[in-house]
């Protein structure tokens, strides 16, 4: 337990983050190339000098920043809204005996095998019905709670939460709601961080439902990238130079959360 990883470990971890963060820079590589250096070969492996023309260029072509504020808003409002509902379900199916308990848990982790093309059409009509169609609640109110974050925190509360500390809270008076802000959000806080970013994260790069929900004046950040390409021609260094630039949020969040991401894991993988 005391000995160090040797040189095949590190040289396995050297290798993955390269080919994790090479797709990355492939992106800025290109896109920072005129349409005629990259239909002339391969780039090379040094960036021109085009990146801010291209990066201009796409900032003309689509409403880039109206998408991004779409994105930003879409993702955080459902990543925080799933990491609540969730964690509630979770939290009353771990902690909680009631009628059906078992059925019901079993019917919500049966929902994750049926495909979401399934359910386009009626929730299309849904939302038109509504008059959200083409808004921005059309991409968030269907994912506000997910089968796989309830299923998911119900099985890290199980063992997270002790069932005396539940005992104790009612024997204080506390009611249902309370004891699951008072103990089981406490402590439902490093799988919760899991969950949000991972959630941020699907919703971020969703493209196939926002694609049928919205249109192009107000679009996700996904749906506007796809606008950056036409039918009969396709300008990579453009589309490359505006995947580059959806991209800096998620390394934003990534560099300014990833500590305290690791911290809630490990103080969930220790027992005090």
């Amino acid at each position: 337990m005391t000995r160090r990883p040797g040189f095949l470990v590190y040289g396995l971890l050297a290798a993955f983050v390269l080919g994790s963060t090479f797709p990355l820079y492939w992106s800025f590589l290109s896109g920072s190339r005129t349409q005629a250096e990259m239909s002339g070969g391969d780039p090379p492996l040094l960036p021109g000098g085009h990146f801010l023309d291209n990066a201009a260029r796409v900032l003309d072509t689509v409403p880039f920043w109206k998408a991004m504020g779409n994105s930003l808003l879409v993702s955080g409002v459902t990543a925080t809204s799933v990491v609540f509902f969730c964690t509630l379900a979770g939290f009353a199916f771990a902690k909680f005996s009631f009628r059906g308990r078992t059925p019901l848990l079993v019917f919500v982790i049966a929902t994750m095998a049926v495909p979401t093309q399934l359910g386009v059409v009626p929730l299309f009509i849904l939302m038109a019905k509504l008059g959200w169609a083409g808004t921005t609640w059309s991409v968030m109110v269907p994912w506000l709670v997910t089968a796989f974050g309830v299923f998911f925190m119900r099985q890290y509360l199980v063992d997270a939460v002790p069932d005396e500390l539940v005992e104790a809270a009612r024997m204080d008076g506390c009611s249902s709601f309370r004891t699951f802000l008072s103990v089981g959000l406490p402590a439902a806080r490093p799988a919760a961080a899991i969950l949000w970013l991972f959630t941020f994260m699907q919703v971020w790069t969703d493209f196939f439902w926002p694609l049928i929900a919205l249109n192009s004046d107000n679009p996700t950040l996904q749906i506007a990238l796809n606008q950056l390409q036409s039918g009969y021609f396709k300008d990579y260094s453009l589309v490359l130079a505006g995947t580059t630039l959806a991209s800096i949020p998620l390394l934003v969040l990534f560099a300014f959360t990833g500590r305290q991401f690791v911290s809630g894991i490990m103080q969930g993988a220790v027992k005090g």
